[in-house]
């Protein structure tokens, strides 16, 4: 059976894989399928899981957060901030869900340190104006 290779790449971390069968994916045109020798093309991938098998039959989980896809010349690139691998689907599932919960957290924090910058900020006009108003 004919394979290919796989480099998945974060700012941290790096994988390689050879003798890969398929790459099952998502982007959003919906789920794809990548074999051997597939024609060079470029994807921008949803959230969530993908996987792809080894020649050997196992599959391989990849939990991330988005990223790009790039095949080329037997070659597939995924790139992405950060991602989890494991051959388990419950246990990266588990994993995916914690990140996506700690991701929403960190979003929510995010929310209300603007609102509370953005209230400060017009608080600190209205006492500008207020002063200019004085002075007049």
């Amino acid at each position: 059976m004919k394979t290919f290779n796989l480099h998945v790449q974060s700012a941290t971390q790096y994988i390689y894989a050879d003798n890969v069968i398929s790459f099952i994916g998502e982007d959003s045109t919906g789920s794809f399928g990548i074999l051997a020798n597939h024609e060079r093309m470029m994807t921008a991938m949803d959230y969530g899981l993908a996987r792809y098998q080894l020649q050997d039959g196992g599959w391989i989980f990849l939990a991330l957060p988005g990223g790009i896809l790039y095949f080329a010349k037997n070659h597939l690139y995924l790139s992405t901030r950060h991602f989890l691998q494991d051959e388990d689907y419950q246990r990266i599932s588990k994993g995916l869900l914690e990140q996506l919960l700690k991701e929403e957290e960190a979003l929510r924090e995010l929310k209300d340190s603007l609102a509370h910058l953005e209230q400060e900020m017009f608080r600190r006009l209205w006492q500008i104006g207020q002063l200019g108003s004085q002075t007049v």
